[in-house]
């Protein structure tokens, strides 16, 4: 039986019809990018979250010689995030941008390892966990919850 799969997320034209808020967290995430040690794809990636006391974490993709010890930008933002306040604030929003090797926007998806942190993410704190992912050409990609980005989650049975 052939069955389909629908993937539900918004997109936004331009940055002017985000929310002040969601324009200050892709602007951190954007920031942040200018921390990415990535001296082998120099490709610099960004993450910013914000957590349910409105407080703004950061974090950018750390490469490594000896792959894959590396993290990506989302991760880097999430596990900080966990340790801020000793993690006793959810987080609510989760925005990435990125920048290619001569400085120009580019699309970053979250791969699947980060796709499966941010779903236990989900998990752990029992809500949804937005995401807004800046696009090539200026647009915003939003993702109302992480099983949109991961629809058949690896979960543990607890």
């Amino acid at each position: 039986m052939q069955k389909t799969l629908t993937i539900k997320y918004c997109e936004f034209d331009s940055l002017q019809e985000l929310s002040a808020s969601d324009r200050e967290l892709i602007a951190a995430a954007q920031k942040a990018t200018e921390n990415s040690y990535s001296p082998y794809s120099h490709f610099r990636v960004g993450a910013a979250v914000r957590l349910d006391n409105g407080a703004i974490v950061t974090g950018s993709n750390q490469e490594n010689l000896a792959y894959p010890s590396g993290l990506c930008a989302e991760r880097v933002a999430l596990f900080s995030a966990s340790n801020y306040d000793n993690g006793k604030h959810a987080v609510e929003t989760l925005a990435i941008a990125a920048y290619d090797s001569i400085g120009l926007e580019a699309e970053a998806s979250p791969c699947g390892a980060c796709r499966q942190v941010m779903i236990e993410q989900e998990q752990r704190q029992g809500k949804p966990l937005r995401t807004l992912v800046a696009l090539h050409d200026g647009r915003i990609r939003e993702y109302k919850n992480t099983s949109d980005l991961l629809p058949f989650v690896f979960s543990a049975m607890l």
